[in-house]
């Protein structure tokens, strides 16, 4: 019984997403797993000391706000990802969250891990994994090097192989020059690349086969399926469909 499943364009501990954050809290409890979140912060694990204390003190006036218990993980390294305390505390968690920052640092940090695989388990058997940013994008199969756009891209975490994320996407071309937008979009013929605006995610509740929008933006279908644009409440079926 896998949990729910969310992919965040941004936003991770904000008011506007408490409601959201709540629901895959309380999805997990339904599954049996306790009313508390854990916060990863690895993708901004080389980010500074003070960077690090806002991400983790937002994390627990979320949790404050939410009436849950928030676990701070302080995975900044790959040999954090080792650390059978760390490992210890997935259990039973209802939600465990990957926030924002650098997604090739967050990949490469967890990739073949016993922390990875101790976060599979926890949501094979009921929590919820969300993604927010960096998060979202490190669950398929690979991480384009949008900023590097000679370097090669990095692996992925590849619990969603076939789904690319483009995170903060109503910003994304104010960000990005064009050219590397290019070798972005550029993404295999068995892909589905989709584009997820701030403070919106795109959800898989434990159970359900198709992508339910929440939030107040929209989810771009870029690839793989019929273009489109979701807001709140739309469904979709996110399972690839080759042309015939």
């Amino acid at each position: 019984m896998n949990g729910s499943l969310a992919l965040v364009g941004s936003g991770e501990y904000l008011p506007a997403m408490a409601q959201f954050e709540s629901s895959l809290i309380a999805d997990g409890v339904k599954n049996g797993k306790e009313a508390r979140y854990l916060q990863i912060p690895t993708a901004a694990g080389r980010e500074s000391a003070d960077r690090l204390d806002y991400w983790r003190s937002l994390g627990q006036a979320q949790a404050d706000a939410l009436d849950v218990k928030a676990t701070y993980l302080p995975i900044y390294t790959r040999a954090d990802a080792f650390n059978q305390e760390y490992v210890d505390a997935v259990a039973n968690s209802a939600l465990m969250y990957l926030s924002g920052g650098d997604p090739h640092h967050l990949a490469e940090t967890l990739i073949d891990t016993p922390l990875w695989s101790a976060l599979i388990s926890n949501w094979e058997t009921g929590a919820s994994l969300a993604g927010c940013s960096a998060g979202a994008m490190v669950l398929s199969a690979q991480v384009p090097n949008f900023r590097l756009l000679k370097k090669a891209p990095t692996a992925g975490l590849n619990l969603l192989p076939e789904i690319r994320v483009i995170p903060h996407f109503n910003k994304f071309f104010k960000w990005i020059p064009e050219s590397a937008a290019k070798v972005l979009l550029h993404v295999p013929d068995d892909s589905i690349l989709i584009g997820v605006d701030e403070l919106t995610a795109i959800v898989k509740r434990s159970g359900q086969t198709h992508w339910v929008v929440v939030g107040e933006a929209r989810v771009h279908v870029l690839k793989g399926l019929p273009d489109q644009q979701l807001h709140d409440g739309q469904e979709i079926d996110l399972s690839f469909q080759p042309d015939k």
